[in-house]
């Protein structure tokens, strides 16, 4: 377990030095001057190079990078190059709590749901309510995210008003009722499509797991339905289940744009694509490194929790 740990953990490292290097020298070649993207045209060429200068950008890249990942290291992201130029940092604790919460309530969401669907519907196998969820799922992952949130918002805040189309309450503010209801429905538009695909994964597997031996054994000596479910055949079958909530919270925390664009939340996805349309590329860069740096570990997380979900795994490691 050790060994395997420690692997983990160099393999991690070297995933991190990449992406954080990917990122800047992407970020980096982007075309255009950003001296003049944060200044603006039309001033003498002296104050363009005056800021070139401070930001450093005259350095050769592997310089700027060298220094940027040092401070990186240390928790400095550097300081955002538009006004009011505050720290990235700053700016990642503020926006990255929105984008968790959602991404996590919205998972919460999808699983309360998808696994009671996925265990009956494996268990009734070809049955009319196993069609019917089947039919279910395919329909909810063939409408995009944007159409279900607008037609959520279409409902449940103009037609019904139950709930807020904007603004966002905090949790630090003491208001956690207030922070659920505003999150609820956003939360809610980013289950819908992880739902559908946690249901039709954990059905498929749970079918296969259901045609094992000891299942079986344990039908024929009339065992309640539920146990069999619940203790027999779903830790075995949640491997791939727990590897897809692993990569989607991970992409959740970065990719909910349109999430929060609709529902005007101040999250990552916000502040990413606001800081790339103003030319920002401290924020950008640093945002980036946060969104990997969580990711690698969500993943490495799962890796090692496949021991507890089945210890055949932890034998084949050894």
């Amino acid at each position: 377990m050790t060994r395997r740990l420690t692997l983990r953990v160099g393999e991690m490292v070297l995933v991190l030095l990449i992406v954080s290097l990917g990122v800047f020298a992407l970020v980096a070649l982007l075309p255009g001057d950003p001296a003049v993207a944060i200044l603006g045209e039309g001033h003498p060429a002296s104050t363009y190079d005056d800021l070139r200068t401070e930001l450093g950008l005259n350095d050769p890249m592997l310089t700027r990078y060298a220094d940027w990942l040092g401070g990186a290291l240390t928790g400095d992201l550097g300081r955002s190059v538009v006004p009011p130029r505050s720290d990235v940092s700053d700016r990642v604790v503020s926006a990255l709590p929105v984008s968790v919460e959602i991404a996590v309530l919205g998972l919460l969401i999808a699983l309360l749901v998808a696994v009671p669907l996925a265990m009956w519907s494996a268990y009734h196998e070809d049955g009319v309510l196993d069609r019917m969820i089947s039919a279910g799922t395919f329909a909810v992952l063939s409408v995009p995210g944007f159409l279900a949130g607008l037609l959520l918002i279409m409902v449940f805040v103009n037609a019904l008003d139950w709930f807020p189309r904007s603004e966002w309450v905090r949790i630090s503010d003491g208001d956690l009722l207030g922070n659920l209801h505003h999150a609820f429905l956003p939360a809610l538009t980013v289950a819908l499509v992880e739902l559908a695909m946690f249901t039709r994964v954990l059905r498929s597997d749970l079918i296969v797991t259901l045609r094992e031996d000891y299942i079986l054994a344990a039908r024929a000596k009339g065992m309640p339905p539920l146990r069999i479910l619940f203790t027999d055949a779903l830790r075995p079958s949640s491997f791939s289940l727990v590897t897809l909530l692993g990569l989607s919270l991970g992409r959740l925390i970065g990719s909910t744009v349109i999430v929060e664009y609709l529902f005007s939340l101040p999250g990552m996805g916000s502040l990413v694509v606001n800081a790339a349309n103003q030319g920002d590329f401290p924020m950008v860069q640093g945002a980036v490194l946060v969104i990997a740096v969580i990711y690698v570990l969500i993943n490495a997380g799962i890796d090692l929790s496949y021991g507890y979900l089945d210890p055949r795994t932890r034998k084949a490691h050894v």
